[in-house]
């Protein structure tokens, strides 16, 4: 039986490839002792990837009956990725609530985080006057608000932003700029009761060759004793723990403090400093 769990998973609901019940039997298969699902929430302005509310009120009646299939075998567990731009009415429904951060609104205008390389250069450029770091700070900002915002367990792929930059960079993630905003955020989240994930998602779908967040940043992590939770960002049944082995290495490389459930992360409150 495989000793891990994964919580970020999405289905022909929203952008998937595979549907919930495919996604679960291909879980069991794994051996996976509990899985969650975490369709997109609903965005008005972007409804190619997210679920429309339709959509989502199947969605949690899909996964109730998965729970009851699976009940004895297989734990399942009903999440959503909240976005920070979605409506957050509702949210009580769910098990556990998933952040992140993938649009922008310059001056009411939308960029895309993780959408289009190109587009969001022409954003930058539209928008921002080709200020690509004023782009790097506003989404950062939006990070350090996500828990204030929607009250999430989990804050999935925090530096999203950096998706492009190994292939087709818009700025320089070392650059003064990037590190302080990227360092701004992460103080703050550090202060909040949120589970970071190491998501393996951009490397199983081409993007990049190591995983969210950037190593300094994990780096961070393990001297301030934030906690992890591993994350695939599956989007088909092939990669639902695509890369938990070497996302361990990395867990014992920077001695993080990993997450290996949702009850575990569920029961955790932050110590209070003093």
């Amino acid at each position: 039986m495989s000793k891990y769990c994964n919580y970020h998973m999405h289905t022909t609901f929203c952008d998937g490839a595979n549907s919930a019940a495919d996604m679960a039997a291909a879980a069991y298969d794994l051996g996976c002792p509990e899985v969650g699902f975490s369709g997109h929430s609903y965005l008005p302005f972007d409804t190619e990837w997210t679920m429309s509310p339709e959509a989502t009120e199947s969605y949690c009646k899909c996964i109730a009956e998965l729970k009851e299939q699976y009940a004895g075998k297989m734990s399942i567990r009903l999440g959503t990725e909240q976005d920070y731009c979605s409506d957050t009415a509702g949210l009580e429904r769910f098990e556990y609530v998933i952040g992140g951060v993938h649009c922008v609104f310059k001056d009411g205008h939308y960029i895309s985080v993780d959408g289009d390389a190109e587009k969001q250069r022409e954003g930058i450029e539209k928008w921002y006057g080709g200020d690509a770091y004023a782009f790097v700070e506003d989404y950062y900002q939006l990070v350090a608000d996500l828990y204030p915002k929607t009250r999430c367990n989990i804050i999935a792929h925090f530096d999203l932003i950096t998706k492009f930059v190994e292939k087709d960079p818009t700025f320089d993630p070392e650059d003064r700029r990037y590190r302080e905003a990227a360092e701004r955020a992460l103080q703050i989240v550090s202060g909040q009761p949120v589970a970071l994930e190491i998501n393996t998602g951009a490397i199983s779908r081409g993007y990049r060759t190591e995983p969210y967040p950037a190593a300094w940043i994990l780096q961070k992590l393990g001297e301030s004793g934030v906690p992890v939770i591993l994350s695939s960002d599956a989007h088909s049944t092939r990669n639902i723990l695509f890369g938990f082995t070497e996302a361990m290495e990395l867990v014992r490389k920077y001695h993080l403090n990993l997450f290996p459930d949702l009850d575990s992360l569920l029961a955790w409150e932050r110590p209070r400093s003093g």
